[in-house]
């Protein structure tokens, strides 16, 4: 599988040293300098690896350390002390790395003001806005035409602008109801904070106007880092922490109410019980997935199939927090418009949006392909069709 979001334990395994590679793997890579997703599962299912030599080593030793002369073994012993003293600079490195990201934030503060005064028509935008944005038009557009110089920008912002952005982002667009559009057309901004209680993680705050869903006026979902960096160098995800939504009566947008009978046994009577059952929403974004404790996995009161499960949510889960801090935020402008579509297509495969109508009978024209690829379920959002959008 190709996705950033692929479980491919067997691609730290070039050049292993002849003894053995590690009983518990490096974390589920995500891309370069991007956190990880640690493995939730402790057998790590060998069979992924691949086959031959180096795959029957994993987890044993092949006696070649232990052959070794002391003298040799000393040496040996001294460069993983070296190493320790290499992980120490990578762990300040990123820290560093990471209030850099703090500091350019702040730095960018204004300009996401300026964006959301544009959006909610709270400032009108001036000339010199307008044309520096029509000069990337027509750098972008082969055949862009002008607007007309005696037009003046409306004063009621960008209708929809947020519910746009969301619904053009590959993931996204599948979580997205429905029922979730009416709701989401009240987003007015989502803004990204680093967290200050002196954990590692990040911030994402969605503001809403009055609505007619949920009492809160901001929606917040945090994730933290491991305090140390993973294996291979980068962050390594913890947790996730969602808003507590206060829903309205009825309009919980993660649920859904259906009328059932009830027959009493004794009186033989029966009455209509009103029931609620879990309903698939964008909401279920701020209630995140939690792991299984270490104990619960030792114990086996958690079986392996739905170790699998709990691990893909939290995959999607890590990836969509990531993808709204380093491509949504930053980039609204271009997800509202289409434009960082076909660079979603390109530069990555993290949701395989596929064709739910496809027969059994292109099976045979699928092998090789990453169709198993996790990704999330279809969610009742529309696909996204890169032309489209950019004609919105």
């Amino acid at each position: 599988m190709s996705s950033s979001l692929n479980i491919n334990q067997g691609a730290d395994l070039t050049a292993p040293t002849p003894q053995n590679t590690p009983l518990n793997q490096a974390p589920i890579s995500l891309g370069l300098s991007r956190p990880t997703v640690p493995d939730i599962s402790e057998d790590n299912e060998q069979e992924d690896i691949g086959e031959g030599r180096l795959a029957e080593l994993v987890g044993r030793s092949s006696g070649y350390i232990e052959s070794l002369p002391v003298e040799i073994k000393l040496n040996v012993e001294a460069l993983k002390g070296v190493q320790e003293q290499q992980n120490e600079l990578v762990q300040q490195y990123k820290l560093e790395c990471l209030e850099l990201e703090k500091k350019y934030l702040n730095l960018t503060k204004p300009l996401y003001e300026r964006r959301k005064a544009i959006i909610n028509g709270t400032a009108t935008a001036t000339k010199e806005e307008i044309e520096a944005g029509e000069k990337v038009s027509a750098e972008d557009i082969e055949e862009y035409e002008p607007l007309p110089k005696d037009a003046t920008p409306s004063t009621d912002g960008i209708p929809e602008f947020w519910l746009t952005a969301l619904r053009n982002h590959i993931g996204l667009n599948e979580l997205i109801t429905d029922r979730d559009a009416d709701a989401l057309k009240h987003l007015t901004d989502i803004q990204l904070e680093y967290t200050a209680d002196g954990k590692p993680g990040f911030k994402l705050l969605f503001h809403f106007t009055p609505n007619d869903y949920f009492e809160n006026d901001v929606l917040e979902k945090t994730y933290y880092y491991q305090e140390k960096v993973g294996y291979g160098g980068d962050f390594v995800y913890d947790r996730a922490i969602g808003t507590d939504i206060k829903w309205k009566e009825d309009k919980d947008l993660t649920k859904e109410f259906e009328i059932k009978k009830q027959r009493n046994k004794t009186t033989n009577r029966t009455r209509l019980v009103r029931k609620a059952k879990p309903a698939d929403s964008f909401f279920n974004f701020f209630y995140p997935p939690v792991p299984p404790s270490p104990e619960a996995i030792e114990e086996g009161e958690i079986d392996e199939d739905e170790l699998d499960e709990i691990e893909e949510k939290l995959e999607i889960d890590y990836q969509i927090g990531e993808d709204l801090k380093e491509k949504i935020v930053p980039r609204a402008i271009d997800y509202f418009t289409g434009k960082a579509i076909e660079y979603d297509f390109e530069d990555d495969d993290d949701y395989d949006l596929g064709d739910e109508d496809d027969d059994d009978d292109d099976d045979d024209d699928d092998e090789g392909s990453d169709s198993d690829a996790p990704r999330p379920a279809k969610k009742g959002g529309n696909k996204v069709d890169p032309e489209e959008c950019k004609q919105q």
